[in-house]
């Protein structure tokens, strides 16, 4: 049987990105067949390769981050790396970048300087604030976007101050829309032809796309959502509960006929046929009443039994995975969604599937990240310099 061919095989990405949100997106990219080519600084590279937990002076994260791609390594402040970068995108599809707006415009990189050489190309552009606006010029990192969009204004529990997501989630939800406006860019020059154009992702705005109801209710009825911790107003039941051998698990039954099977299934009944509990509205009067049922319920049984008497019943439910549950959980496992790397000294390591799962031309893992300038040679011939001149731009600086 032959590998399907990956639904971005043919697409060169240059990425001109740091740490998480540039980076991701590319990811992203280079996981459905995309040649990404990384630019890093010879001096160190990515910071992110010093991030978080190192194994044999590398970080894990990094190994994660950077697979499939090609690492090259570029003095951008010196022109003849300059020059190298730009021979690198007169044949690309794709830049990806997240430098604050201006400093590539500064270095000779900038849109109206790349879209010169090539004038089809699609370039996402991931910043705190957005290329334009009186804060573009600001500094912003993924928290900072959190903030401002609104996120952490509603996550945690009304008498505590707001708290972070366990995860730099705004970087992610930025890199995400980035990848799909460079998908849609390239859609639209492919169907309706023409020139290239700018992806803009603000990191603030990425957030604020994501929170569903929140600005049409306070335009038409003043409402400003506040921190409600486990529970969300209006779609009731929906909680996290502690099992009697102090599991937490959460069981999400806010649909009528889901909450008369949980009532039902925790012998109430009289509650599952009460008329004023048949829908959202009735039953969010009365959560409070639901829900000390519910954590009562719980707590006298075992998360097993709990979990087991719920998949039975229908009800969506699930404990709070750590990672150590999902290492050994058969839907993690059936779904191939820890997918073993080799290291570079030869240790076995499980680092995430990729998503989405394509019927027809999946995408994968090839590589794990790269050593810092693993692929410098080899990308510079491939752009027509020879063995001399690469060795005299290493020793010049300019890789």
């Amino acid at each position: 049987m032959t590998t399907p061919t990956k639904p971005l095989a043919g697409i060169k990405v240059v990425e001109l990105g740091t740490l998480i949100a540039g980076p991701f997106a590319a990811r992203i990219l280079a996981e459905f067949g995309a040649e990404v080519i990384k630019i890093e600084a010879p001096d160190g590279g990515d910071p992110l390769r010093k991030w978080r937990k190192l194994y044999e002076g590398t970080s894990l994260w990094w190994y994660l981050q950077a697979r499939n791609k090609k690492s090259v390594t570029v003095n951008l402040k010196h022109p003849d790396g300059v020059e190298v970068v730009r021979r690198l995108v007169a044949e690309a599809d794709i830049v990806v970048e997240n430098f604050r707006p201006g400093v590539l415009d500064k270095l000779g990189l900038g849109w109206e300087a790349l879209s010169k050489i090539n004038p089809g190309l699609v370039m996402v552009r991931l910043s705190g604030f957005g290329q334009s606006g009186p804060m573009a010029q600001q500094p912003g990192f993924g928290a900072i976007g959190e903030s401002m969009g609104g996120l952490r204004y509603v996550t945690g529990f009304p008498d505590r101050p707001p708290v972070k997501t366990g995860i730099s989630i705004g970087d992610s939800i930025a890199a995400l829309w980035g990848a799909l406006g460079a998908l849609m860019a390239l859609r639209h020059k492919e169907v309706n032809g023409g020139a290239g154009q700018v992806v803009d992702v603000a990191l603030y705005e990425a957030v604020f796309a994501m929170m569903e109801s929140l600005v049409p209710e306070f335009d038409v009825f003043g409402f400003v959502r506040e921190r409600t911790g486990n529970i969300m107003p209006g779609i009731t039941p929906s909680n996290t509960h502690t099992t009697r051998d102090g599991r937490h698990i959460t069981i999400g039954a806010n649909g009528d006929a889901i909450f008369r099977r949980l009532m039902r299934a925790m012998g109430r009944d009289d509650l599952a046929e009460d008329a004023t509990l048949a829908d959202n509205a009735g039953r969010d009067a009365r959560r409070e009443e639901l829900y000390a049922l519910i954590d009562a319920w719980v707590a006298q049984h075992d998360e097993t039994a709990v979990l087991a008497t719920l998949a039975a019943a229908e009800v969506p439910a699930s404990r709070i995975y750590s990672v150590a549950d999902m290492f050994a959980d058969p839907q993690f496992l059936a779904r191939e969604m820890l997918h073993s790397v080799k290291l570079p000294d030869g240790r076995d390591c499980r680092m995430p599937g990729v998503v989405p799962k394509l019927s027809g031309t999946p995408g994968g893992s090839e590589w794990i990240g790269p050593a810092l300038g693993a692929h410098t040679d080899a990308v510079l011939a491939g752009l027509g310099y020879d063995e001399a001149r690469i060795a005299a731009l290493r020793a010049a600086g300019a890789i």
